[in-house]
């Protein structure tokens, strides 16, 4: 049900950013409010919760986010309390996100490494990354001391994985092996 509820919603909002051609902005200022939330956990509370009146909670969300979000998207937070589904903000949000990556033929990925990647190997490794899949890649470094060295790339379903682990792992199994 929930993710029904963000498909709809994202949808509908995508729609809207399209046809006035802020996708892109739209992301952003998505972005910056769920950060807000995850920062103010009470403050999100405030937002779900059904004891305070709706016009009570546009009001706050008008005078903490007025001057810093689009007409549109006050609206946007402004229907999902008047529909009661303020709950299914994350996942509205994370939905929106994959639409308008999909647009821009933008994948997400994940690159995890021993330490943190510096900015301008992260900018090659997706560079070498849309070549090979012949979309743009965005990366997020995670950093794991447990893989030794190397870096793991997951993008989407795939996984390239070019760690010291994996390959102390396969060593291990090649000489168990020869042992036997």
């Amino acid at each position: 049900m929930a993710q029904l509820v963000a498909k709809t919603y994202s949808k509908a909002l995508f729609e809207v950013a399209i046809e006035s051609n802020q996708l892109d902005k739209f992301v952003e200022e998505l972005k910056f409010v769920l950060e807000a939330f995850q920062q103010n956990p009470m403050f999100y509370e405030l937002y779900k919760t059904p004891q305070i009146s709706n016009d009570e909670k546009k009001e706050i969300i008008g005078e903490v986010f007025g001057k810093k979000l689009s007409a549109e998207i006050m609206n946007f937070l402004k229907i999902l309390l008047d529909k009661r589904r303020t709950r299914n903000f994350e996942e509205i949000v994370k939905e929106y996100q994959r639409l308008a990556n999909n647009y821009n033929n933008i994948v997400e990925g994940v690159a995890v490494t021993a330490i943190a990647l510096k900015k301008e190997d992260q900018t090659k490794i997706e560079s070498k990354l849309s070549n090979i899949t012949g979309k743009k890649i965005k990366l997020k470094n995670e950093v794991d001391p447990s893989i030794i060295g190397g870096i793991l790339v997951r993008i989407g379903d795939k996984v390239i994985d070019g760690t010291v682990q994996s390959r102390l792992g396969e060593l291990q199994e090649d000489l168990a092996q020869i042992i036997v």
